[in-house]
């Protein structure tokens, strides 16, 4: 992985469908490296956030870039869409169900003209725990945290700077989903990435992330560190009434 570090900030972000206000003003910062979250219930505009971001829901107003890195790009643009890169929630519908692994991992290499997609997608299968075993089988050939680790390494292989994970682990059995977010911490320490995370489940994104934003109905409720989490220590009733609908949620507070 190369370059420097890229944290994002978001200022006012607003999203409309049909006159319908999915996410009004909304704004926060991730730092370079770091672990953000936004939770919420189903409808709360959470994953439309990271849709926004990525250019795949129309911002009807706001302004979002890069931070901390020399290389501007404007959103939207092929520069921009290189250095973000996102993972979806189902592994199975994100991975074209007539394409071989190896197809899958070369077509963004591809689309941005990068060379050297042999090394590319032999280093990107090892990081994610494969290998060059994988390469030729199909999505339906392969179990879903395989198959989630594929997506992973898809957007890996173009060396972002920052992964927008929308509920990457929900559609896993529990036992795969910790192998998975143990994989993406470890990504994240070893190449220096930034993580925006989506999830309903708060267990699973106080794991990653150190800070996170409460939505509800496409607005920011309450920001709060991980760990205050953990410990009860939020301010927002609807904060409390998440974590008594979390169910098993539980982490050692710091």
């Amino acid at each position: 992985m190369t370059g420097s570090q890229a944290g994002l900030s978001l200022q006012g972000l607003r999203v409309v469908f049909d006159g319908f206000v999915a996410v009004d003003d909304v704004s926060f910062d991730v730092e370079p490296g770091g672990a953000f979250g936004i939770v919420g219930e189903s409808g709360s505009g959470k994953s439309t956030v990271l849709r926004a971001i990525c250019g795949l829901a129309p911002l009807a107003a706001g302004s979002l870039q890069l931070t901390g890195t020399t290389e501007p790009s404007l959103p939207g643009s092929k520069a921009f869409r290189r250095q973000v890169q996102m993972v979806f929630q189902d592994p199975y519908a994100s991975l074209h169900p007539r394409q071989t692994v190896d197809r899958l991992l070369a077509e963004p290499l591809a689309i941005h003209g990068v060379g050297d997609a042999e090394a590319r997608i032999e280093r990107a299968l090892v990081e994610v725990g494969l290998g060059s075993g994988y390469r030729f089988r199909y999505p339906h050939q392969l179990s879903g945290g395989q198959r989630q680790r594929i997506a992973i390494a898809r957007a890996l292989i173009l060396e972002p700077r920052l992964l927008l994970l929308d509920e990457p682990t929900s559609a896993l059995d529990a036992s795969v989903q910790a192998e998975v977010l143990n994989l993406l911490e470890a990504l994240r320490e070893r190449h220096g990435l930034t993580y925006l995370m989506v999830s309903h489940d708060l267990a699973v994104v106080t794991h990653l992330c150190q800070r996170l934003m409460v939505m509800q109905r496409g607005r920011a409720v309450e920001f709060v560190a991980a760990a205050d989490l953990a410990a009860g220590r939020v301010a927002a009733d609807y904060t409390r009434a998440l974590m008594k609908a979390s169910v098993g949620f539980a982490r050692q507070a710091a």
